[in-house]
């Protein structure tokens, strides 16, 4: 089959909400390979703690990519403990110039509890503005949800759930089968 041809596995949405001094990372359970669902129940999110130092990762993409990515990433992390935007940038820049790593198809959120980043194969480390974050093909509709949901009473964990459900009521390749972790800020 000409690669061009292959349907491709398409399909996540994860998001990460910075509200009240925490942080929460969710992310849908579906995988989807062209028009079919391959298993509902997949683990997006990841809690990572090389150190000692902990940081929750969630990623869109490629499986295996990611993998390879959080690995570096917490290759990067232990080689600088506690500097999360350090090791972000430092793993964008090889992302960017590795030509391995240049072809890994994937993207990644990730957040000590203070610090919130999307780091992008572009080469792009980006903090929100919003204290919301969200990537993966209903990422649009979770970020737009959860914005709208900020200025309620609801806690980060309450709008990254509400907005995963508008999302996956949405988005063809997102269902509602969440895996949730929570972060604090760091004192």
């Amino acid at each position: 089959m000409d690669q061009n041809s292959f349907p491709g596995w398409h399909g996540t949405t994860i998001i990460g909400v910075r509200k009240g001094g925490r942080v929460v990372v969710a992310g849908d359970g579906q995988v989807s390979l062209g028009q079919t669902v391959i298993k509902g129940t997949a683990r997006k999110v990841r809690r990572l703690s090389p150190g000692g130092f902990d940081v929750v990762a969630g990623f869109a993409g490629s499986t295996a990519d990611a993998f390879t990515l959080l690995e570096r990433l917490e290759a990067k992390l232990e080689a600088t403990p506690g500097q999360l935007q350090r090791a972000s940038v430092d793993l964008a820049k090889d992302w960017r110039t590795d030509k391995y790593l240049q072809k890994l198809e994937a993207m990644l959120i990730v957040t000590d509890g203070t610090e919130l980043f999307v780091i992008t194969g572009a080469g792009d480390v980006l903090e929100p503005e919003h204290d919301v974050a969200a990537i993966g093909s209903g990422g649009n509709y979770a970020l737009a949800a959860a914005r709208g949901l900020l200025e309620t009473d609801r806690n980060a964990e309450e709008v990254a759930r509400a907005a995963m459900a508008i999302a996956a009521d949405i988005c063809v390749y997102t269902n509602g089968k969440l895996t949730v972790e929570e972060i604090m800020a760091k004192p």
